[in-house]
């Protein structure tokens, strides 16, 4: 599911933070029986804008995944089916290629994704989920996104949450040099966020962190002061903006906290941006008189802006993609045929030490070397040719004229 189909509440209930991608792909993969499918490869993308699992079998269990992922977010299944989508084979290649390169995102060619990505894919090695197929999948979709990236102005306009953040702010507050901002949270988006509104110059900048010395650590970067989360309901009214977004499970800034800042701001009005999922900040707090309260998926008609100038770069990407499905079905494809290479070179194998023996005991009998050269040779071609002829003996006319084109194609074809 994405922030397409399937509304924050909902998503925030499929919300996985980074620590819990190892421990969760463990839990999937034992719900499929580790005896009967034991190799199975999953991986879990999620981020604020969507929850995605990428499964690789020989088998299909979409129900069965479905299910599995509805009970952890405790929802019934037909809610989560009707908000989810899914896509096998060559469509799945090119939704991870799309998602990698920026082109699935609320902000169209971000880069933010792909870090993390990458960092579900360590997850899912870590977890051991990780085989030959999803490796190859992600592996290229990297590829495929350094290519874009590198090719086309996919990126060149886009604007950031945090970006789209600063220019609602910026409607309410008349000078943001004059307004006080807090920060809840350490994290990549929240770096990303004070980043933006520290370009601004505000009066002051503030973090707050469950962990003090790495609200510290970001706060000494843009001259700014660090609390201890615990602090924040009784300094709330302190800030004109507030920016969340940690990975806590419940909401960390409540109704009553919210009320009790504006009557000691005597209503003076307060901007924030809840950037988390799930919330960090409860949804009734949007009813408020004075407060003006934004979600991620409040930000997407900000961050569409100039979409339609993005539309070429767009197109240049989608051949650059469609050349990366096809390079990756391909060797899809080669995959099935391994078995049977690894059987012929074993057979081949197997009748060359078997002629090679002969002929040293040939040799060791005194035995001419140009005879036993000969007899080598004739050898290891009766052995090769055995089976095709025999097949080209056997059987009614239609199998015989099949097989007789098969090996023409292979013995008898022209060297390039």
């Amino acid at each position: 599911m994405n922030h397409t189909t399937a509304p924050l509440d909902l998503r925030g209930r499929f919300a996985f933070a980074i620590d819990q991608i190892a421990p969760t792909l463990q839990s999937l993969r034992s719900s499929f029986g580790a005896n009967r499918h034991p190799d199975v490869e999953a991986a879990i993308i999620s981020t604020c804008n969507r929850t995605e699992i990428y499964c690789a079998a020989d088998h299909l269990a979409l129900d069965h995944t479905v299910e599995w992922l509805a009970q952890s977010g405790g929802v019934a299944p037909a809610l989560l089916r009707s908000h989810a989508y899914s896509l096998h084979d060559d469509d799945a290649a090119r939704h991870a290629f799309r998602v990698a390169s920026g082109l699935d995102s609320m902000v169209l060619g971000e880069a933010q994704i792909l870090g993390q990505m990458k960092d579900a894919v360590r997850a899912a090695e870590t977890a051991g989920a990780l085989g030959s197929t999803l490796n190859q999948l992600f592996q290229r979709s990297f590829a495929v996104a350094k290519e874009v990236r590198t090719a086309t102005e996919i990126g060149a306009h886009s604007i950031s949450m945090a970006a789209a953040g600063v220019r609602l702010a910026a409607q309410l507050f008349e000078d943001l040099k004059q307004t006080r901002v807090l920060f809840v949270g350490a994290g990549e988006m929240i770096d990303l966020a004070v980043t933006h509104f520290a370009a601004k110059e505000p009066t002051s900048i503030v973090i707050a962190n469950r962990t003090l010395e790495r609200g510290e650590k970001l706060a000494s970067r843009f001259g700014g002061e660090a609390m201890r989360l615990a602090d924040l309901p009784a300094r709330l009214a302190e800030f004109d903006i507030v920016v969340s977004c940690t990975a806590s499970t419940l909401p960390l800034i409540g109704l009553g906290a919210v009320e009790r800042a504006l009557k000691l701001r005597k209503h003076r009005p307060m901007f924030m941006l809840d950037l988390a999922v799930p919330r960090d900040i409860e949804p009734q707090v949007k009813a408020l008189e004075d407060i003006y309260l934004y979600t991620v998926d409040d930000l997407e008609g900000v961050v569409r802006q100039g979409h339609a100038s993005r539309q070429a770069a767009v197109a240049e990407a989608e051949v650059i993609i469609d050349a990366g499905v096809r390079s990756f079905m391909h060797w899809l494809d080669q995959r099935g045929s391994v078995p049977l290479i690894q059987q012929l070179n074993a057979q081949t194998d197997e009748w060359r030490a078997m002629e090679l023996a002969r002929a040293r005991k040939l040799l060791a009998k005194g035995e001419p070397v140009e005879a036993v050269l000969e007899a080598l040779s004739r050898g290891l071609t009766q052995k090769m040719l055995h089976g095709a002829m025999a097949e080209l003996h056997a059987g009614d006319v239609t199998a015989r004229e099949h097989m007789a084109q098969a090996i023409s194609r292979l013995f008898l074809r022209k060297e390039r």
